[in-house]
């Protein structure tokens, strides 16, 4: 399966570069920009009587189409002494079901030109199918067979508990920084939704019962906990009559409780150091609190990360590398969250340098910002990267089907591609440094300094 520190495809945290209608079939909506029809991406948007919504788009350049299913369950909602759930579940929601054997999903998508996966974050998990236009139907039997009747036994979850205990040791603690990323989260939240790391402990996952996983299975894939996008060369109500076929009659569940993602307000900067002794250079990590995707300031958020951490003409490249040379490079990036996120920056020192002289380079930067708006030029940048980065992303039904799915998910909004560059557009200089003034201060981040162990009073305070 995919890393569960995928967040989503590609570039596509900034979403779209089309302009899209929502031409909903139930019920009828009006198109939204109607003189942008020749480029528009029309979708209908059901709910099934279980629950169930279903959102399809068709496009007919190509004999294809892509499922992607996103499930209301992540990280967030797991509770203390029973982590990495959602993770352990990508692994076993291709362990076989009532009428598919273990390893036939793999095999009937492979076997008839097709390609799957499946990804985990806090906020969600994700499924996804491309298929030949001719196997519509094997895609929705797939996906209807295992939300309806997975196989949950011992035998499969001591296969996949030490399949994601495996894959922990290679991407967490076998890995130089590997737990750098899980203490960023743990220093920098408090609510414990999101303070926890994707993948989860070793012990907890040691603990896990087949009866906890059971319970697990029984709140969180049920159609009414779920989204499934299809676009390509479908025809809609042909669609959507097969989706109800395969998937209406599954039985819906009682709504999961409602988590809590709630922050405090940060009064005091915190900061932790680290030994690593996988880490041959120190590495900074710098968090701020700032508030979920959904919220008004998200976008200049994004902007204000083009600007100080994006590419060689970036203002932390131009001080920090080319400048000071303390690093070789350094980045900053917005995170996509339904509840609190981070702006996040991130830089290794070059041998011989200070985290001192590194982070007062990185705060001088920003406090420029702060003094004065961003130029023109690279608010523009800014835009035209999102632009790239959409274009890009967007260029197949798979990925049109997953962020069609996941934007319903997160944002009750399955056509907010048709505001993605508008978003943006809208983003002014002065927009930039409010965000900057109102975000980036010292009370309110959190840093973590990762040291080599072997090297112990190389590259420090």
């Amino acid at each position: 399966m995919a890393s569960q520190f995928t967040h989503r495809f590609g570039a596509v945290a900034a979403i779209a570069a089309l302009v899209v209608v929502a031409a909903a079939a139930t019920p009828p909506r009006a198109a939204s920009h109607p003189s942008a029809a020749s480029r528009d991406i029309t979708f209908s948007d059901t709910r099934l009587k279980n629950g169930l919504r279903v959102i399809i788009a068709e496009d007919h350049h190509a004999p294809v189409y892509s499922i992607a299913v996103s499930y209301n369950v992540g990280s967030r909602n797991e509770r203390r002494g029973r982590t990495g759930f959602a993770h352990l579940f990508e692994h076993m929601m291709f362990k076989g079901s009532e009428n598919v054997g273990p390893g036939e999903h793999f095999m009937l998508i492979f076997n008839n030109g097709g390609n799957m996966n499946g990804t985990t974050n806090k906020d969600r998990t994700l499924y996804f199918e491309s298929l030949p236009t001719n196997q519509l139907d094997l895609g929705l039997y797939l996906e209807a067979d295992r939300m309806r009747s997975l196989v949950i036994n011992k035998e499969n979850l001591d296969n996949q508990r030490n399949a994601v205990q495996e894959e922990r040791r290679l991407a967490v603690d076998n890995n130089p920084y590997g737990h750098t990323y899980e203490a960023i989260d743990s220093l920098a939240y408090d609510n414990f939704s999101y303070q926890h790391s994707v993948i989860g402990s070793m012990a907890d996952l040691s603990a896990a019962s087949v009866e906890d996983v059971q319970a697990f299975f029984r709140t969180y894939y049920a159609p009414n906990n779920a989204v499934i996008a299809i676009t390509g060369d479908v025809k809609t109500a042909d669609c959507l009559a097969k989706v109800k076929q395969y998937f209406e009659p599954i039985p819906r569940q009682p709504d999961p409780e409602p988590v809590d993602m709630a922050e405090r307000p940060r009064t005091a900067e915190r900061r932790l150091m680290m030994d690593d002794p996988l880490a041959r250079l120190t590495r900074v990590d710098i968090a701020y609190n700032v508030p979920p995707s959904s919220d008004a300031d998200d976008a200049a958020l994004q902007v204000l990360a083009t600007v100080l951490g994006s590419g060689r003409s970036s203002r932390f490249y131009e001080a920090v590398v080319h400048q000071a040379q303390l690093a070789s490079g350094v980045f900053a990036n917005k995170q996509e969250t339904r509840g609190p996120g981070l702006f996040q920056v991130s830089s290794t020192l070059n041998p011989g340098k200070t985290t001192a002289e590194l982070e007062k380079v990185i705060y001088a930067e920003i406090e420029k910002v702060k003094a004065a708006p961003p130029a023109d030029w690279e608010v523009e940048k800014a835009r035209a990267t999102v632009k790239r980065g959409a274009v890009a992303a967007l260029q197949s039904s798979l990925q049109r089907a997953a962020v069609m799915s996941q934007d319903a998910l997160f944002y009750n909004e399955p056509g907010r591609i048709n505001t993605a560059v508008s978003r943006f557009a809208a983003v002014t200089p002065a927009d930039v440094q409010r965000v900057a003034r109102k975000y980036l201060n010292a009370e309110n981040r959190s840093v973590i300094i990762t040291t080599p162990k072997a090297a112990a009073g190389r590259g420090g305070n």
